[in-house]
């Protein structure tokens, strides 16, 4: 069973950056897949990014590509979502998740992870 904290979440700025941590804990023998999700007023979660769990392998979202980058550091069982040149339309709370599968690959489908955190709410206006 794992744990997932998310923090870095608040109100910024149109332009702006905010970085977003997730803190793992719990039993794991090995560092688990990651992804960050989203979800909007009205709208249903969706993929943002996803890293391996070697952080070889890195995914994201064709709205959040050159503004958004996924890192993680494996000692610490954090996993980071570097948000810059952030839009209103980026307004949403904000999930990390983990994937237990042994590989270590990319997963961008949501039903494909077991572990969630609790969100952190992130808000983009002037």
């Amino acid at each position: 069973q794992l744990q997932l904290v998310e923090s870095g979440g608040g109100l910024v700025q149109p332009g702006g950056s905010l970085r977003l941590s997730c803190a793992v804990s719990g039993r794991t023998f090995r560092s688990p897949n990651m992804g960050w999700f989203r979800q909007g007023p009205g709208n249903e979660r969706e993929f943002v990014a996803a890293s391996s769990r070697s952080g070889d392998n890195i995914d994201y979202a064709d709205s959040v590509k050159g503004r958004f980058t996924i890192s993680r550091d494996n000692a610490k069982n954090t996993v980071y979502l570097q948000m810059n040149s952030l839009k209103p339309e980026d307004t949403a709370v904000y999930y990390c998740a983990a994937d237990r599968n042994p590989r270590n690959i990319v997963v961008v489908t949501i039903s494909r992870y077991d572990y969630w955190g609790q969100g952190t709410q992130v808000t983009v206006s002037s």
